[in-house]
């Protein structure tokens, strides 16, 4: 009879070892704080650095910002009420205020124009030289006031490029109020369009293209669809424009002459006035300027809370 064969033992092999699932993973453990991620240490969490960066800020902000604000003020009402209002009695003072309000009337909606349609061109259309365009829109941020007004003297000037031809059919540009205009125009061409590039860029142009395909005429799409899209950028790019319209200083001193009576716009007025050692009246009608940007300021917090309720708004189903 044969022999059955014999199996030789198989050595054992031990079963690895799995690490157990109560130490290494904390939301298996029930543990207090299981449910959250750890913590990342992040520069400036430290209340020290919090207080030090919060003190710095607060310290620049009053020496850079309020401290100027409240001297302007002070000195406009160092002598009282009635010297603040009899600065403003002044013919110089009130042409100045004239030229600066009627610089003011027709530069802003010009350059709300402009920043429409370049913003409409950029956004909405793709075309060559379509950077170009962008940048020749910036271009104003990038050069000094005083050059622009340089520039435009070598353009309208008596011995600029087209000097000769305005002399000889008594067109006067440089030293009279368009010469104030154009400088003006120039340093705030950006301002409006800045403001609605991105924002057109970021909705796209579903909402252009569907209107199209329903027989809706270009400005029909742009009274109806567009422009309702971007009105607080552009209410805000406007309020921007008008402030720099009417504080511009380095432009306008180059193209107007400083003509008093005549060509001073209020930021030239009050450099002749402090120049005359007539703080008070300098200070005085400073605070006119001084009011226009802290009007500025509030509507840019009004106009960004109405934005911020309309996307909330339009972010709730059903709406």
């Amino acid at each position: 009879m044969a022999s059955e064969p014999t199996s030789t033992p198989q050595p054992q092999v031990p079963a690895p070892l799995l690490p157990d699932p109560l130490l290494t993973d904390p939301l298996a453990s029930g543990a207090p704080g299981a449910n959250h991620a750890p913590r990342r240490i992040r520069v400036g969490d430290g209340p020290a650095t919090r207080r030090v960066m919060i003190a710095v800020v607060l310290v620049v902000t009053l020496l850079a910002l309020v401290a100027p604000l409240a001297a302007i003020f002070a000195e406009a009402f160092r002598q009282g009420i009635a010297a603040y209002t009899a600065s403003f009695a002044s013919s110089d003072t009130q042409y100045a205020i004239w030229l600066t309000v009627l610089t003011a009337l027709i530069v802003v909606p010009i350059n709300i124009g402009f920043g429409i349609a370049a913003a409409w061109c950029i956004a909405k259309f793709a075309f060559p030289g379509r950077n170009l365009l962008v940048a020749l829109v910036e271009l104003p941020f990038s050069i000094s006031p005083i050059i622009a007004g340089v520039s435009y003297l070598f353009v309208y000037g008596a011995q600029g490029l087209l000097g000769p031809f305005l002399e000889a059919h008594d067109i006067k540009i440089m030293f009279a109020v368009p010469g104030i205009i154009l400088a003006s125009l120039f340093v705030t061409a950006p301002f409006v369009a800045r403001e609605l590039i991105p924002l057109m860029i970021a909705q796209g142009s579903e909402e252009e293209e569907a209107a199209v395909t329903l027989g809706a005429s270009g400005w029909r799409i742009l009274r109806l669809v567009t422009l309702p899209n971007v009105r607080f950028a552009l209410l805000y790019g406007a309020a921007l424009c008008n402030a720099r319209v009417m504080g511009e200083f380095g432009a306008v001193s180059i193209v107007s002459g400083n003509i008093r009576g005549q060509t001073n716009t209020l930021p030239l007025q009050i450099e002749l006035l402090y120049q005359d050692n007539n703080a008070v009246a300098a200070f005085a009608v400073a605070t006119i300027l001084t009011g226009v940007a802290l009007v500025t300021l509030v509507a840019k917090a009004i106009i960004e809370r109405l934005d911020a309720a309309r996307e909330r708004t339009a972010g709730r189903p059903g709406h």
